[in-house]
């Protein structure tokens, strides 16, 4: 197979959340010359090959091969990998089947390598990713076989391929306020504490203001409001209470502890009640690391293109990598039909990941 006809047969297997479609035993004999350790919990599938070429770094490439379901309103079926007007349409072409042909097949190729070269899949990153990657990664570190650098294939271009790699991510603060108030009669205001009044005060200061001044990688920390309820639905009643919740997209620079001390210096004297979680870290890779300075060369061979480092966008599998204290960056086709109906990209985008993927591989040192 070339790397668009393993593309093609990725996009034909429907593999739904946690469903693996059976790509992961394609893909374990379809590299038979690596090592293969099946980590399969509940109804998640997970695979991790490796093969130790020599002493140097270890290197993995690292994907899903989940995709989100296709829904309703496709020009084609969207397991059918169908070519037209210069694109390749199906579920998962740039989220992140591509990705995943392309670095599958540069492995394949690859006959000397300085150091252990290794891939690392997942069914379930579309989903809760709670038995997904973090557990083969809890499974490497107990047996100290973590990689050095990890480059997961998630889409990562803008306008053009090859014009930005992520070399971090932001994380995600959810918050769950509650202001106390006391219930009354409209009429007698004066009787009663009412919850809204008190935030629509400060609310102005606190909706959409940024919590820090972010950096050189980072747009600031903003608060985001996301849902307010109060009240009985009737005209003649104040709310005993109010439920605010709000989203931030946070840097390195601000973590929980930012979060409660912003809502406490805009809420200090009412009552209320604070509760966040996190479901994702922030983390930037060092821009002077190996595996960004090799990726920008390879991606800049191919394309005449010096990619730019950024970190926008919502999260991927590379938030669990970093945890580990690897070094990890993205990289891979456009990003703009991803999740949507008649997903596509072109064959040629695919071709030239596999390509930089090849030169990376050939170039690390």
């Amino acid at each position: 197979m070339n790397v668009i006809e393993l593309f093609k047969f990725f996009i034909q297997s429907k593999s739904e959340t946690p469903d693996d479609g059976g790509l992961l035993d394609f893909i374990e004999n379809y590299l038979p010359d690596f090592e293969a350790i099946r980590i399969d919990i509940e109804d998640v599938k997970n695979l991790f090959l490796y093969k130790k070429f020599g002493d140097g770094d270890h290197l993995c490439f690292a994907g899903h091969v989940d995709v989100v379901p296709a829904g309703d309103g496709w020009d084609s079926n969207p397991y059918e990998a169908v070519e037209k007007d210069g694109f390749i349409y199906g579920r998962g072409t740039q989220d992140m089947k591509s990705g995943v042909a392309a670095f599958t097949q540069a492995v394949k190729e690859a006959t000397a390598f300085n150091g252990t070269l290794s891939i690392l899949l997942t069914s379930d990153e579309e989903g809760e990713a709670t038995y997904g990657t973090v557990k083969v990664l809890e499974y490497l570190k107990e047996n100290r076989m973590l990689p050095d650098s990890v480059v997961v294939a998630e889409p990562t271009c803008e306008d053009k391929f090859g014009d930005a790699i992520k070399v971090g991510r932001r994380g995600s603060i959810n918050g769950y306020l509650t202001i106390k108030g006391k219930q009354g009669h409209a009429a007698y205001p004066e009787k009663a504490i009412n919850p809204i009044h008190n935030l629509s005060k400060v609310l102005g200061d606190m909706a959409g203001v940024d919590i820090d001044n972010g950096d050189e990688f980072f747009a600031p920390s903003k608060f985001v409001v996301t849902d307010i309820r109060s009240g009985m639905q009737v005209t003649n009643v104040t709310p005993n209470e109010l439920k605010m919740m709000f989203n931030v997209r946070n840097t390195t620079l601000t973590t929980q502890k930012e979060v409660t001390e912003f809502v406490d210096s805009h809420l200090k004297g009412l009552e209320y009640e604070l509760r966040l979680t996190q479901g994702s870290y922030p983390f930037a890779t060092d821009t002077d690391t190996k595996v960004v300075k090799t990726i920008d060369s390879a991606i800049e061979s191919i394309t005449g293109i010096k990619p730019k480092h950024s970190t926008a966008g919502g999260t991927s599998d590379a938030r669990f990598v970093a945890q580990f204290g690897i070094n990890v960056i993205e990289f891979g086709v456009k990003n703009d039909t991803i999740h949507s109906i008649n997903e596509r990209t072109t064959a040629k985008e695919v071709q030239d990941l596999h390509k930089v993927f090849k030169v990376l591989i050939d170039t690390w040192k």
